[in-house]
């Protein structure tokens, strides 16, 4: 679910106090102004392995209900990569009449810029081959992210349109790379007792690629334990893909199973700073690799204003 070539990929970054990195809408919602810089790297020891690294950025215009955002990335998978820039606009309108009982709708546009290369440089070929001419082949397009947010008290939802424009399709795959269309949906609630320190976070997370059909679920559990200094939080993240993929076995059998992932998490919030890391294993019978895929995540809220919001609501506080 989270393939290279279709700008930003959709790993489990949201999860870590990231949200705007897959929902626009996301875009200074918050009660501080946010940096994030993420790097992820899979499969260590395997030559050309997968590596993504983001830097994303998102604020209120001064006192204003408006709101603006860039992300910047670059993602490689072997011969594969891409780079992308997008800058986002979000509006919030406030249906409450003061922090104490949130009740916020928000809608944001993301306008992203990616270019696409594949490396044939290294390929091994006979001649003249109408598919592989042994250059770097590269294409740039433009595409746009709309979505919306509802947050009330200590429940939230999200929902996103990413690649809303049709292109002429990437490395000559016209039928599938034209169509990078994907729907995401997030919904979740923080849950914990008055006077706790404690809170817990359940969510899930749909996606569906509209070009070939595909869909996943993510079922996400996290804590919170209230600091002096800050926060401290975990969780674990189960995500499932609804379609399988088939493969022979040692006694020429057929077999089919569906992506299946697991990811732990672990972060901690120090006064204005943010770190957490992200290990997600892979639980498919048959995988290219048993090493998992790490990540990192650094972050740095500023300008915050003088009161947050009173709700157990990490994302906007």
């Amino acid at each position: 679910m989270a393939t290279s070539q279709e700008g930003l990929p959709i790993y489990t970054d949201y999860l870590t106090d990231n949200y705007y990195l897959i929902h626009p809408s996301m875009a200074g919602a918050a009660n501080c102004a946010k940096l994030r810089l993420t790097a992820r790297q899979q499969w260590f020891g395997q030559e050309d392995a997968p590596k993504l690294m983001t830097m994303s950025v998102n604020s209120r215009i001064g006192d204003t209900p408006s709101a603006v955002g860039g992300i910047l990335y670059t993602d490689k998978n072997g011969y594969h990569s891409q780079t992308g820039a997008y800058a986002t606009y979000a509006h919030h309108l406030m249906f409450s009449r003061s922090p104490v009982d949130l009740n916020m709708l928000s809608f944001g546009l993301s306008a992203g810029i990616i270019q696409y290369k594949l490396d044939e440089t290294s390929f091994l070929f006979d001649g003249p081959d109408p598919i592989i001419d042994g250059t770097v082949q590269s294409e740039t397009n433009f595409n746009l992210d709309f979505g919306f947010s509802y947050q009330f008290l200590d429940y939230y939802a999200h929902g996103t349109v990413k690649n809303l424009i049709k292109n002429s399709g990437v490395n000559s795959d016209q039928n599938i790379t034209s169509n990078l269309r994907r729907y995401l949906f997030s919904l979740g609630a923080v849950f914990g007792s008055y006077g706790s320190t404690w809170s817990y976070e359940p969510s899930i997370m749909f996606q569906y690629r509209d070009a070939t059909k595909e869909g996943g679920i993510d079922i996400n559990a996290k804590a919170y334990k209230q600091m002096d200094f800050g926060k401290i939080w975990g969780g674990i993240s189960y995500r499932q893909s609804s379609d399988g993929a088939e493969y022979l076995t040692s006694t020429n059998s057929v077999k089919s199973q569906k992506l299946q992932q697991i990811t732990p998490i672990l972060g901690v919030n120090f006064n204005e700073f943010m770190f957490a890391y992200t290990y997600t294993y892979q639980s498919n019978s048959l995988v290219f690799t048993n090493g998992g895929f790490h990540q990192f995540t650094l972050g740095y809220n500023f300008n915050c204003r003088k009161e947050a919001y009173h709700c157990n609501c990490p994302a906007v506080n």
